[in-house]
């Protein structure tokens, strides 16, 4: 029989660890929670021979209380409930520690896709000229959002990260300390963060793992491809969105924009410090001595300063060290050098911005902004400007070159707009052009879009702005019309003169969110990819370089999944020359948490695109065929899609029979969780992560399957199974869209709500998502020749199996809290002491769940 390596590697080093330090976990002494250990593996079991026996939450809990209770209170119920919840919040916690802890033997860290393997295949192809010259101009950026999809705080970080270093030891004593430590720290936030708060739990990151995964990254590149040569690319950089994404999150102001970017030029300014110290003491030759002193010295002064003023510049950073390197070599046999080119690669990796801060806002917002500067100043915008055909307003859009003061504003969102823009100028005076160098625009469908705030940029006086403007493209619609908008922007003389001032380099953002939220899954994908292509070739014909950057979630419905997978699979037709990306919530703790997962993904996003530009001969293009049939597969799925949302149960089902709402009561983000403040619900205005989440919560993840399994078995149906087939076959990029599929379906957990089958009001609506699973599921199978779901990903499946098992009781409480709260409200018994109770318990059994997922909104 065949052995999967991995799946072993993972059953011994992660399942088998997991084990025996639960079963320790569940026997420590604590007063509070006396019994608490003792009780959750009957109530688990319980859970388990119930939903087999399909018994509904309610009768699993009640039947758990019956064996196991000594006659219970109500009271005596519900604080039961709550503990389960708190002990398994933390068994996910525990399970999250082994498996980083695990990381580098579970996976293969010289295995495919690191950058051992890229360069000995380029060896072995007689490639690595090849190879030298993409590295020069190729990148990849991560870049880290506060969107509120992790809920740990700071303290459970820390011991995450203890446990992790602890687990690698076998340190019985100090796991078990930190486990009692982890049993008294509380997870639960009473208020929410500040965007400043966000940013400073996200520093951490940079400031702990990507500070050494980068420059480790960057130093094998120039040692074994460039064979100590520089690179004169920074290969890896890094984005920013906490304190500057002001889209639809009022709570972000200048204020706290400036204070972030104080807050990375500080960090990375102490982390240069700290590693000049240590180096000084290595460095202890003539010439060289005094000159790392006046490193160290300017280093400190500026890092400490409270005017936040830079006593040594960049330039003269990097002049000294330079200066270092070259007496070293010279004159001290070059030793220490080594040592020398790190310290150079991470100046030239971070400068003193550390990462790029992003500033976004809504176009909806800037038509607002246009109005309140259209008030205040006629003689730039005229009064009957909104009257005025499209033509004329790009001609006024593209003229403006007056500067306006945002202190003539009353407060609002003219005033926030501009000194934003002020901030981007302060900002890259003090941390170099790349603290603050992009304007994002989400829900952009238009030319004007992009010219509003071009516009605002050029009222601050910024005569020739070292900004680049950064459409978002996220619904359907608005994907099929990106690349007519961006030629006319091309051909438009003043934005044509900007570009050429930005090197001819145009980013372009596509958000994979919304347009799964809008489109659904094969759509979103598909619409993204076509848009990719046309604006490719669009932006070619005019000698334009296009950058895309994908605004991607951590689950496939938001764009996640195996992300490396999906960049290797694009094909020549779309440019590839960055691959830049967000990354947020547990996403940012799962795939970079620790400097082993975080050097690993790095490395697999790099290697996706050499891969995808020097290894793929062709394979990746798809053929006319193929395309059509991709085409066909995304209307079908698209239309089931449509008609699913339009369905008269669809929001009441969101409303009534989830926990959408309770979304806004987690405290875990800044932002509200509907960019609108009207009490009706409305898809539009909805969050694409508390939507997603949603569905996450029920086990049914609709996002990320719904309309597949209908589109293919359509074509089934037709007697054009072959050419679904012959897709799959010829096709990498569909292929990575049915395996996150698959990641989907394998999440879902259809008995947990099978009770909603005989509600009155909604019982059609369940069975409506659950066929489309059966059939989603049945397709996948016979299209990949599986027998199971991630037949070719054991550890994978093996990794969500066990984090499933962990939460099962949690979301068994969750949806019997769901049902009492709802037989609350049909007795119309108004708010009373046990309906807050019960919400209470469902907002709490969202933080386990959603931490458990890893990618789970």
């Amino acid at each position: 029989m065949h052995r999967e390596p991995r799946l072993d590697r993972f059953n011994d080093n992660v399942l088998a660890k997991y084990q025996v330090y639960n079963s320790i976990f569940l026997t420590l002494p604590y007063d509070e929670i006396k019994k608490t250990g003792a009780l959750l593996p009957l109530f688990q079991e319980i859970c388990e021979e119930g939903f087999e026996q399909n018994h509904n939450p309610t009768e699993i809990v009640e039947k758990f209380f019956n064996k196991y209770g000594e006659d219970p209170t109500e009271d005596e119920k519900v604080d039961l409930l709550f503990r389960f919840i708190q002990y398994i919040e933390r068994q996910v916690v525990l399970f999250d520690a082994i498996e980083d802890a695990s990381f580098s033997i579970v996976n293969n860290m010289d295995g495919r896709g690191t950058l051992r393997s890229v360069k000995e295949e380029a060896e072995a192809k007689q490639k690595v000229e090849e190879l030298k010259e993409y590295l020069r101009r190729f990148k990849v950026r991560p870049t880290l959002t506060a969107h509120p999809t992790q809920f740990y705080p700071g303290t459970v970080l820390g011991i995450i990260t203890d446990l992790d270093k602890a687990i690698r030891n076998n340190d019985l004593v100090r796991i078990k300390q930190l486990l009692a430590q982890l049993g008294k720290t509380p997870f639960f936030k009473k208020e929410k963060p500040t965007p400043y708060d966000e940013a400073v739990n996200l520093i951490w990151y940079f400031e702990n793992v990507f500070y050494q995964s980068a420059s480790k990254i960057h130093n094998y590149i120039q040692q074994n491809i460039f064979d100590g040569e520089e690179v004169g690319n920074q290969v890896i950089n890094l984005g920013f969105w906490p304190g500057g994404d002001r889209d639809g999150n009022p709570f972000v102001t200048t204020e706290i924009t400036l204070r972030v970017a104080k807050r990375l030029r500080r960090t990375v300014l102490l982390n240069y410090y700290r590693d000049v110290r240590e180096l000084k003491r290595s460095l202890t030759f003539r010439e060289v001595h005094e000159l790392m002193t006046e490193i160290e010295r300017g280093l400190y002064d500026s890092a400490i300063s409270r005017s936040g003023n830079i006593k040594l510049p960049l330039e003269d950073l990097k002049h000294k060290l330079y200066k270092i390197r070259e007496i070293i070599i010279e004159k001290h046999q070059s030793l220490f050098l080594d040592e020398v080119d790190d310290m150079i690669n991470k100046v030239n990796l971070f400068g003193y911005h550390f990462a790029t801060l992003d500033i976004r806002q809504d176009s909806s917002i800037h038509q607002e902004v246009l109005d309140e500067v259209k008030g205040l100043k006629p003689d730039l915008i005229p009064g009957n400007f909104n009257e005025l055909d499209d033509e004329k307003k790009i001609e006024i859009l593209s003229n403006i070159n007056t500067k306006v003061d945002p202190d003539d504003f009353e407060e609002g969102m003219g005033k926030a707009t501009l000194s934003s823009i002020y901030a981007m100028q302060e900002i890259q005076e003090k941390s170099g052009e790349q603290g603050a160098n992009r304007y994002i625009i989400s829900n952009c469908g238009s030319v004007q879009e992009v010219l509003q705030p071009f516009a605002f940029i050029r009222m601050t006086g910024w005569e020739k702005p070292s900004v680049d403007v950064v459409p978002l493209f996220e619904t359907v619609p608005d994907l099929q019309a990106a690349h007519t908008v961006m030629e006319k922007l091309y051909n438009n003389p003043v934005y044509k003169e900007h570009l050429e001032r930005r090197s001819n380099k145009q980013t372009i953002m596509l958000g994979f969110s919304d347009g799964t939220k809008d489109g659904g899954y094969l759509m979103a994908n598909w619409s993204i990819f076509k848009a990719k292509e046309a604006l490719t070739k669009v932006s070619r014909e005019y000698g334009i370089k296009v950058v895309f950057f994908d605004g991607r979630g951590g689950p496939p419905a938001r764009g996640g999944g195996k992300t490396h997978q999906f960049y290797a699979s694009l094909g020549p037709t779309i440019e590839n020359e960055e691959i830049q990306l967000t990354v947020q919530g547990q996403t940012i703790s799962s795939n970079f948490g620790t400097k082993d997962s975080c050097t690993y993904n790095l490395e697999q996003l790099l290697s996706s695109g050499v891969s995808n530009e020097i290894f793929s001969n062709g394979k990746n293009e798809l053929k006319d065929e193929d395309r059509q049939t991709m085409t066909e597969l995304a209307e079908i799925s698209y239309e089931t899609y449509t008609n699913f949302k339009k369905h008269p149960r669809f929001i009441p089902y969101l409303e009534k029979m989830s926990t959408l709402k309770y979304y806004a009561k987690t405290n875990i983000g800044s932002r509200p969780s509907k960019r609108n403040k009207s009490a009706e619900l409305n898809l539009s205005d909805l969050r694409a992560i508390p939507f997603v989440g949603s569905w996450s919560q029920l086990k049914q993840n609709v996002p990320g399957f719904f309309g597949v399994g209908t589109a293919m078995e359509k074509l089934d149906k037709d007697g054009n199974f072959d050419k679904v087939q012959q897709l799959y076959n010829n096709s990498e990029f569909f292929r990575t869209l049915l395996e996150n599929s698959m990641m989907s379906l394998t999440k879902s957990f259809f008995p947990l709500t099978a009770y909603m089958k005989d509600d009155e009001e909604f019982g059609e609506f369940w069975q409506l998502i659950y066929e489309e699973f059966e059939r989603s599921k049945k397709m996948l199978l016979k299209v990949t020749g599986y027998k199971k779901l991630m037949q070719n990903q054991p550890a994978g499946k093996a990794s969500i199996e066990a984090r499933e098992r962990i939460v099962l009781p949690l979301l068994t409480i969750q949806q019997h809290a769901l049902r009492t709260i709802q037989e609350l409200n049909r007795q119309g018994s108004g708010v009373n002491e046990k309906l807050e109770v019960y919400e209470k318990i469902v907002t709490r059994s969202l933080y386990g769940n959603i931490n458990a997922s890893r990618n789970s909104a």
